[in-house]
């Protein structure tokens, strides 16, 4: 494709395969057989995950989170940050960026995930020091009941939903929050990611939907909790 000259700059100018673009410089747009092409180091994404899918690159029985991206820049390389279960919609990001990845996921960095949960009864008190029936005592940042006004728009709320709230957590255990409020004489209907560490889902991307995203940026100032 250079020794044909279908490889060329924005001005019209043709590339070699000598040419090299060093890894600060990308971003950047070039154009192949006159057609604009965005070059890439790295990419970063948020996606509004609707209720039903999995996250997983591939799966038997559900459609996955992960074809929802198939038209996403560098689709190929991108992983997950974390998962959320088939019944859990709202944020899930994905990066290129295996280290990053590593580290936002990480238990010692302890990034907070914030999520919306309806209920089908309002729950007991939340009490100092609570422990789940595997001995498990999660740690839970904030808590607070919410009217339905407040809520994201990611979060869905079943007829039978009869109490609102907002919890934050610092680890992203199996089911957590539905044991959290299992715990606290309830059950969960709706629950609904809206935000973990810095990143907070748009009110306004609909299910289903991804926007590009500078995790690397967000997460810049993180650092691991002392030992």
């Amino acid at each position: 494709m250079f020794k044909t000259k279908r490889i060329r700059s924005l001005d019209g100018e043709p590339l070699r395969a000598k040419d090299n673009v060093p890894p600060a410089d990308l971003p950047t747009q070039v154009q192949v057989d006159g057609r604009p092409l965005t070059l890439r180091a790295r990419y970063d994404l948020l996606l509004n995950k609707p209720l039903g899918v999995v996250t997983a690159h591939q799966d038997n029985l559900h459609p996955t989170a992960y074809a929802l991206l198939s038209e996403a820049p560098l689709f190929k390389e991108l992983r997950a940050v974390g998962r959320l279960d088939k019944e859990t919609s709202g944020l899930l990001m994905w990066t290129t960026d295996g280290t990053l990845l590593h580290r936002i996921t990480h238990p010692r960095y302890a990034v907070p995930r914030t999520y919306h949960v309806a209920l089908e009864r309002p729950p007991a008190p939340l009490p100092e020091g609570l422990t789940l029936k595997d001995g498990y005592a999660p740690e839970i940042t904030e808590y607070a009941q919410r009217d339905p006004q407040s809520l994201h728009p990611a979060l869905h709320r079943p007829d039978e939903a009869r109490s609102f709230a907002s919890i934050t957590i610092t680890t992203g255990r199996f089911h957590e929050v539905r044991r959290i409020f299992a715990a606290l004489d309830s059950h969960v209907v709706g629950l609904a990611r809206v935000s973990f560490g810095p990143v907070e889902l748009p009110t306004d991307l609909a299910a289903g939907a991804f926007s590009p995203y500078d995790l690397k940026a967000a997460f810049a100032g993180m650092h691991p909790r002392p030992k």
